[in-house]
């Protein structure tokens, strides 16, 4: 008697190898393998960028000028009522040069804060019907963070020509290292804050409340000089400076702000400032590592708390 096609298929499914889904979850293991797996879905995860992209600019007439009006409003009100009426623009040299690298650093922060903790609840269809490496859906927002950044940062480069203020020089060195450092921990964040979301949904509503005092907690629209004097390197200032998003505009305002990194007048800099972001780089990076782990443990529930 010959076997029925549902018992050959049967057959078929029982010869083929066991092939384990998933990650590694062991805390001290699994990291390399982890790492893999989101490389075998390079394609996927540049899908995804381009997907949110896309997504952004749907049915916009301008596109991709949206990533510079918001940017660009916030440079005309901050330089008016910060530098004009408060007066910081007689203090710091080329203010609206100044306003604008700080703004444009800060921009990428909170776009792979934001984007990336909300990540996996807003992909909730495609976590909970098919297995891919979830650490993509965060990855996706910093890659659309990163593109925005891009096209600012071509902007910033121009006003520097326009201005006549061309940072050919070598503080311009700064420059990739605080990017590097501000991407390695905006993604460590981002990874931790996307699981977390998912299984208290206040953590979307804590993020927003943070950035709002982060802000004011590094030195967008006011010179490390107004701290430096007022607290002249005491404990207080050295804590101020243990903020990496601190050192990353720190930087990057050594980088393209020709008027403050030639140590104008009333413009200080905080000591072995290249030192610290080399610090900063090295704990962003355990950072990520501790972070991906616990996104690794906290991903298997991730479709039911959904």
């Amino acid at each position: 008697m010959s076997a029925s096609p549902a018992d050959l298929r049967a057959q078929r499914i029982a010869s083929e190898p066991l092939h384990t889904v998933g990650q590694e979850t062991r805390f001290f293991r699994g990291s390399a393998a982890s790492v893999r797996d989101v490389w075998n879905h390079r394609e996927l995860l540049g899908l995804l960028v381009r997907r949110e992209l896309k997504a952004r600019y749907k049915d916009s007439s301008l596109g991709i000028v949206w990533s510079l009006i918001r940017p660009l409003a916030q440079l005309l009100i901050y330089y008016f009522a910060i530098g004009q009426i408060l007066g910081a623009a007689r203090a710091i040299p080329s203010f609206a040069l100044f306003v604008f690298v700080g703004l444009t650093v800060w921009t990428l922060f909170t776009e792979i804060i934001g984007n990336g903790s909300t990540a996996i609840v807003t992909n909730s269809g495609l976590v909970k019907k098919v297995y891919l490496p979830r650490e993509i859906f965060p990855l996706s927002a910093v890659g659309g963070a990163l593109f925005n950044f891009a096209v600012q940062l071509l902007i910033l480069i121009l006003a520097t020509i326009v201005i006549g203020e061309i940072p050919w020089h070598v503080q311009l060195l700064y420059a990739p290292l605080a990017i590097a450092v501000l991407v390695v921990f905006g993604t460590a964040v981002a990874l931790l804050l996307s699981a977390l979301n998912v299984y208290l949904r206040d953590i979307q509503h804590l993020v927003e409340v943070s950035l709002i005092v982060l802000f004011w907690a590094s030195p967008i629209v006011y010179s490390y000089s107004f701290v430096h004097n007022e607290l002249q390197g005491n404990w207080i200032e050295q804590l101020y400076l243990l903020n990496p998003v601190t050192l990353v505009v720190l930087g990057m305002q050594k980088a393209f702000w020709v008027a403050g990194s030639a140590q104008g007048p009333n413009v200080n800099w905080p000591a072995d400032l290249d030192l610290r972001l080399v610090l900063a780089l090295a704990v962003s990076v355990l950072l990520l590592w501790f972070g991906q782990r616990v996104f690794s443990r906290l991903q298997g529930n991730f479709a039911q708390e959904l």
